[in-house]
């Protein structure tokens, strides 16, 4: 059988499903629940569970620490995780995956540029509506205006630019590293669920991760 490998995203030890399909109510809890079968399946079935090095390893670990997470759950990060750099150099990736990304992003740019176009016509639209009332505070009731506005922008903004693609270089480390060493991408993120299809990479939804761990290790006992 050949060796199973994983790559982890952080979403793959914090994601907030993964504390629902566990049944705890913690961070801490579900990390080291997930950790502790991590170690079991290396210990007995050799399978190893990879996080790029230092892009993802920091943004786990500083998460793990602002959750207030116990020192013994920060060892097992360094211990059962095989921390390892992506080989940027070395990785070979179509050609048409650049294309299609760039083609995405670009896709993504007008679309936020529409947003903020939109964005600014209501709120001049709606202030001045309601500037035409004498009895109201004009700037009061411009910045009612403008507040509502952003909130609406933001969103909106951040759902067509971000949803869906690799917003970040830990994001593109994962995909990498994945990549070079055959392994299986582990994630929550829709972007990198969707570029991972693209490179052809297998893929583990993160609430599913635990659970297919714990059915590799009933298999193994049930042989022993």
């Amino acid at each position: 059988m050949q060796k199973q490998r994983f790559c982890l995203d952080t979403t793959a030890i914090t994601d907030s499903e993964i504390r629902k399909s566990l049944g705890v109510n913690t961070i801490s809890e579900s990390a080291e629940k997930i950790l502790n079968l991590i170690a079991e399946s290396r210990v007995q079935l050799d399978i190893s569970c990879h996080i790029p090095y230092p892009s993802v390893y920091n943004e786990l670990v500083g998460f793990l620490k602002r959750e207030g997470c116990p020192e013994e759950v920060l060892i097992k990060v360094d211990t059962w995780l095989v921390k390892k750099t992506p080989n940027r150099y070395e990785i070979k990736l179509p050609a048409e995956i650049l294309y299609e990304y760039i083609r995405d992003l670009r896709e993504r740019i007008n679309k936020g540029m529409r947003i903020s176009e939109n964005a600014m016509y209501e709120t001049a639209s709606e202030a001045y509506m309601l500037s035409q009332d004498e009895e109201k505070d004009k700037k009061a009731l411009i910045d009612d205006v403008l507040s509502k506005t952003v909130n609406s922008f933001r969103n909106k903004y951040r759902t067509a630019l971000r949803t869906g693609t690799l917003d970040s270089a830990p994001d593109l480390d994962v995909l990498l590293l994945a990549k070079e060493l055959d392994a299986a991408v582990v994630a929550s993120d829709e972007g990198i669920e969707k570029w991972a299809q693209r490179l052809g990479l297998r893929f583990v939804k993160a609430k599913d991760f635990p659970f297919i761990l714990k059915e590799y290790l009933n298999i193994y006992e049930k042989k022993i």
